[in-house]
């Protein structure tokens, strides 16, 4: 027995026309609609997140990054100190709690 993954819906409003044009879209694909809407979307959203997983280069400017990936670490004083200083959170408290009366 197989088991169905979880779907959730998704509800899209769209022209009569617009729905027209997707049904005759779909048929051609040999798709159901929602399964061409799906496949569209999806290949939409790839191609929108592309740009954030992957770039390409140059050579040149491959090994320009490259570099610069295996260059050393350069110091950043105040960034050492903002993090080794203690935090406002973990400093001693002046006001020491008052006793009841």
């Amino acid at each position: 027995m197989q088991t169905q993954a979880l779907r959730t819906k998704i509800d899209v409003r769209v022209s009569s026309a617009d729905k027209q044009v997707l049904g005759r879209a779909a048929s051609a694909a040999g798709l159901t609609v929602s399964e061409f809407i799906r496949a569209s979307a999806l290949a939409q959203a790839d191609d929108t997140l592309a740009d954030r997983r992957s770039f390409m280069l140059n050579r040149a400017k491959s090994m320009e990054f490259q570099a610069a990936l295996e260059a050393a670490p350069r110091a950043l004083p105040r960034m050492q100190r903002l993090l080794t200083e203690p935090g406002f959170f973990d400093a001693v408290p002046l006001l020491t709690p008052t006793t009841e009366r």
